[in-house]
């Protein structure tokens, strides 16, 4: 844990969407034909600026959005080959790419199998009709079915699907219920997460039909044990997986690797600089091949920042963090630094430590943003 030096991990941000969710605050829209070129265009001239810099070895790439498959053939191919062109991707390589329902067809499907992404990751969010259109989808799950054999037709065998509980009108039935549609089908992954109602989105102005906390409650624990009997287990707070499926990606956002996010708004950590590119369109348009111009936001985390997002997002995985890696990165022991604080959530059941590791307790994950938050220093 700590820095991994020698590889590197890509974010690609694509964001365009045919219409925007009630409930989404992501950085995206839709966009013309013409939108789209002059936009990858912007971010090939990226590419080329990072790669002249940038010369390791790159593990996995995620290309996000908004919706990355809502671009014609002709306009990803052109990202895709740049990907190619400008980075060193290792042999074993996990590239995915998200997709919705409805926007997926064969030849764009073979298009990014012939470019080497390996993993799709599909926001479903429901197999129930009336609860995507209470969420302001697009798509309907029939329409999802489609596309979900059309990835596999394609020769897709490592699909994520994003699942939402806590939905408008949902019972806590009717999410295990979708639970349980989604695990026959078998996908590698499945993604949980609870609706969140975000300031700003046309969620926020409505009175809605929340499912009470302790039903929220319930949606949650009982996840892990209904996806167990299909062969999933849970490695992160919402994410669950079969065997050898975990994301490798995210994995290394919450394992503090460096990584690199190209495109509007998107975020970096490299060595101990944070930056994120600019999220003003035509500034990103107009300046992307010059990256001093684009990225903002920087900052120089310290010691005590870097123990902080340590401990903060090792947290999030299942496995918790290693009192080893922590007293090689950072020369110290962790009791040292949070004696207190571990001692005080061990106590209250919700840090459990085992085999030189602490990770939160199933009771500690309910309230895993408050534990959390107390290990920033």
């Amino acid at each position: 844990m700590g820095k991994k030096k020698d590889s590197l991990e890509l974010y690609f941000h694509i964001p365009f969407c045919i219409k925007k969710c009630d409930y989404c605050d992501f950085l995206s829209g839709p966009a013309t034909r013409v939108g789209q070129e002059a936009y990858i265009y912007a971010l090939l001239r990226e590419m080329k600026a990072v790669s002249a810099i940038e010369k390791r070895t790159v593990d996995t790439v995620f290309i996000g959005g908004g919706t990355p498959s809502v671009p014609e053939c002709g306009i990803m191919e052109k990202l895709l080959q740049g990907i190619g062109k400008n980075f060193q991707l290792a042999a074993d390589a996990e590239v995915t790419i998200e997709a919705n329902p409805g926007t997926l067809t064969p030849e764009k499907l073979a298009l990014y199998r012939r470019y080497g992404i390996n993993r799709i990751s599909i926001g479903l969010q429901s197999p129930e009709n009336q609860e995507l259109r209470a969420l302001g989808r697009i798509h309907n799950y029939q329409q999802f079915l489609e596309s979900y054999h059309m990835a596999r037709e394609a020769g897709f065998s490592n699909i994520n699907i994003d699942l939402m509980f806590a939905i408008p009108g949902q019972s806590y039935e009717g999410w295990i219920q979708n639970l349980r549609t989604v695990a026959k089908l078998g996908p590698e992954h499945i993604s949980a997460y609870s609706l969140i109602i975000e300031e700003g989105t046309p969620f926020s102005a409505r009175k809605l039909d929340l499912p009470d906390e302790d039903t929220e409650y319930r949606m949650y624990e009982d996840v892990a044990a209904v996806l167990g009997k299909y062969g999933y287990y849970q490695y992160e707070i919402s994410n669950y997986a079969k065997k050898d499926r975990n994301c490798r990606h995210n994995e290394g956002y919450w394992q503090r690797k460096d990584y690199l996010g190209l495109g509007l708004g998107a975020a970096s950590l490299v060595g101990r600089e944070r930056f994120t590119n600019t999220s003003d369109m035509s500034e990103y348009l107009e300046n992307s091949g010059n990256l001093e111009k684009i990225r903002t936001d920087r900052e120089t985390l310290t010691r005590e920042d870097e123990m902080g997002e340590f401990m903060f997002l090792g947290l999030r995985m299942t496995k918790g963090v290693s009192k080893k890696d922590f007293q090689e990165y950072f020369g110290t022991s962790i009791e040292k630094i949070y004696g207190e604080v571990l001692e005080k959530y061990k106590k209250q059941g919700l840090l459990l430590e085992e085999d030189g590791r602490i990770c939160l307790s199933r009771a500690g994950i309910h309230v895993s943003n408050a534990v959390m938050a107390d290990f920033l220093l």
